[in-house]
């Protein structure tokens, strides 16, 4: 059994915030500089040149003014154990302490009707999974609202097939057109149930961009999927071109006999997020 404090995990949590918020990821920078060198459109190339510049100016500034709602995904191992305080508990003040001296904009209301800040991002929404070893893996993707407003997710019937999910997912990416600041990333959830395909969805969306899904099937879907959006013609920030998506995942799981559920999450150009394994 391996001992983790839990002040350390709040630590690595506030690091993570803030590397998150202001540092995109190599595999993320490279997408847009590919699909700036492809892009034809030159209201696209110009859109594309300024968020290249936005992701390489130096400093701790945020990549976006909406310094999302922390998403925080936890690999805990079975032979970890933690001590000094309480795992989730450690996580929240590990938010509320990178958003603050960060200096981090603060989005979370602490009810969804009487819409009072909280002051200090928390809480997260925190997602856990026990794997095997005696380590902690901490994931913190910042999710926006203006990509996540256009997030959906539908049962569609077994008989639906390949087509009906083709078909939702590409009506999701029109509907959400320019709101959700593209070029996109797009997260694909298929099988389990209702939550859980939301859920396959955002976790498509940490996957290195370049790597496909295991299985040939879905790594063809993938691919097939990523061709048709970029061929709608919404281009950066809407205003047309090649690029409306720099890339697309999917995650799947077993389902039932009678469903099909299947969900979307859509990401801005700023896909977000920074690890740390403990």
């Amino acid at each position: 059994m391996r001992e983790i404090q839990a002040n350390d995990i709040a630590k690595a949590v506030a690091r993570l915030c803030t590397r998150a918020c202001t540092v995109l990821t190599e595999d993320v920078k490279g997408r847009i500089k590919s699909a700036r060198q492809a892009e034809p459109w030159p209201t696209a190339q110009d859109i594309l040149d300024v968020i290249i510049e936005n992701f390489e100016t130096n400093g701790p500034i945020p990549l976006c003014q909406d310094t999302g709602m922390a998403c925080v995904f936890l690999e805990l191992g079975q032979e970890v154990h933690i001590t000094g305080g309480n795992l989730y508990e450690a996580v929240h003040q590990g938010v509320a302490q990178g958003y603050t001296e960060g200096l981090l904009r603060k989005s979370v209301v602490g009810d969804p009707l009487e819409r009072v800040n909280t002051g200090d991002n928390t809480p997260a929404m925190i997602y856990t999974d026990i794997v095997p070893g005696d380590r902690l893996t901490i994931t913190v993707a910042p999710k926006g609202f203006g990509s996540e407003n256009m997030s959906r997710v539908t049962m569609l019937k077994p008989a639906d097939g390949v087509e009906g999910v083709k078909q939702f997912v590409i009506e999701t990416v029109e509907n959400a057109g320019p709101n959700a600041c593209p070029p996109l990333t797009v997260g694909v959830g298929i099988g389990g149930t209702f939550d859980k395909a939301a859920l396959l969805a955002k976790k498509a969306l940490l996957r290195e961009m370049g790597v496909h899904h295991s299985n040939l099937l879905y790594a063809k879907l993938e691919t097939e999927l990523l061709d048709t959006i970029n061929c709608l013609g919404i281009g950066p920030q809407g205003l047309g071109g090649k690029t409306t998506a720099l890339w697309l995942s999917i995650e799947t799981m077993a389902t039932h006999i009678a469903g099909l559920p299947c969900a979307v999450n859509i990401n801005c150009h700023s896909s977000r997020h920074a690890t740390e394994v403990l």
